[in-house]
């Protein structure tokens, strides 16, 4: 079933559309990609497919007649059993869910995360294969309609709220949408305003998307999900700061401690839409409106800028050296300066009709 756009006229998306037209001659051309749990010398930057584990990296060996791993041992042969017969009743538990079956006994949920994480990797296996599953904090809301593994089916056109990302991405079926691009926007604050400005309708069709901050696993296997089915931009609107650079990065090329699941996760066909160091001296964004960067907030900047993946981001380099030479930050609010609704008004409206995007 199709959507009936509301949005603005069809040559609004002309630029959008060639955009698309060259991710998909991309596409064609063909690349590999790997399977890749690892650490910051065990994982190798890829193109396409982002942050991945090395084939041959270096592993740690778990005893059972070791006094310094015996407790880990006998922690994995818990969870081991526990996923056997989670597999073996077709079921699934959420990470606390295991956690909470003996608390006392892991001490930690960190603990519990941990081995999961140890046993997808060890097995060679998304965590959704092992039947657990992680609690979904992110958001999603405009051009899309799918059905839930137990047959609900969610509608997630704009209203005054969002629809929950479902806790099964692996179980959604019959997706649906007209969408011609997806938004990834870095906080809540800012994908509620959005809302509230009936932004999705005012650019239908498109599709809107926020993990609230760090993205949790499966707002990351959304994106990946709706880029592997509709080949749509997907852009992401973070504030001009490292972490939401740090964000960004996360969405397109993974992270290290989730490296062994690349494949899953990431799309590197994401761009940078805003708000760009180079769009606050643009639009004259005046300086009581900046934040000084932290020495953190510097430390962080310099080690992104250290990344392999950045050598392949040109664009993004300068626009970071630029945030790294005014030593200075903003947030999205910032815009609120030129007018409240600005954002959603103007600024989005023309960075996505003229291509304003890196």
């Amino acid at each position: 079933m199709a959507f009936a756009p509301m949005g603005p006229e069809a040559s609004f998306f002309e630029v959008l559309d060639r955009h698309r037209a060259s991710l998909l001659a991309t596409l064609r051309i063909g690349c590999g990609e790997t399977p890749g749990r690892g650490t910051h010398l065990a994982s190798r930057f890829e193109d396409s497919v982002g942050l991945q584990m090395v084939p041959h990296c270096t592993t740690r060996k778990i005893k059972s007649d070791s006094p310094k791993s015996v407790q880990k041992f006998a922690l994995i042969l818990k969870i081991l059993s526990m996923i056997y017969k989670l597999v073996q009743s077709n079921t699934y538990a959420t990470k606390r869910d295991i956690y909470y079956t003996d608390s006392q006994l892991f001490g930690n949920q960190t603990v519990v995360d941990n081995i999961i994480d140890d046993i997808s990797c060890m097995l060679k296996v998304p965590r959704r294969s092992l039947h657990i599953l992680s609690t979904s904090k992110g958001l999603i809301a405009g051009n899309l309609r799918f059905m839930e593994e137990d047959g609900t089916r969610v509608n997630c056109t704009c209203g005054a709220s969002a629809t929950a990302v479902p806790s099964n991405i692996q179980g959604i079926r019959n997706l649906i949408t007209d969408a011609k691009f997806l938004l990834i926007v870095e906080k809540d604050a800012t994908f509620q305003r959005l809302l509230d400005d009936n932004f999705c309708s005012k650019m239908s069709p498109c599709i809107m998307v926020t993990g609230k901050g760090i993205p949790d696993l499966n707002t990351r296997l959304l994106v990946k999900r709706l880029w592997d089915a509709f080949h749509i931009p997907v852009f992401t609107l973070v504030d001009a700061d490292p972490h939401g650079i740090e964000i960004m990065c996360i969405y397109k090329y993974g992270s290290m401690s989730m490296s062994f699941e690349a494949h899953n996760l990431t799309v590197p066909a994401i761009r940078w839409l805003g708000l760009l160091p180079s769009d606050i001296k643009r639009l004259n964004i005046p300086k009581d409106s900046l934040i000084p960067l932290t020495k953190h907030d510097q430390m962080k900047l310099h080690s992104i800028l250290k990344r392999p993946y950045v050598n392949c981001q040109p664009f993004w380099r300068k626009e970071m050296e630029m945030m790294a030479d005014s030593k200075l930050k903003a947030e999205i609010q910032a815009l609120t300066f030129l007018s409240s609704d600005y954002l959603s008004r103007v600024y989005l409206p023309n960075k996505l009709k003229f291509g304003g995007w890196i």
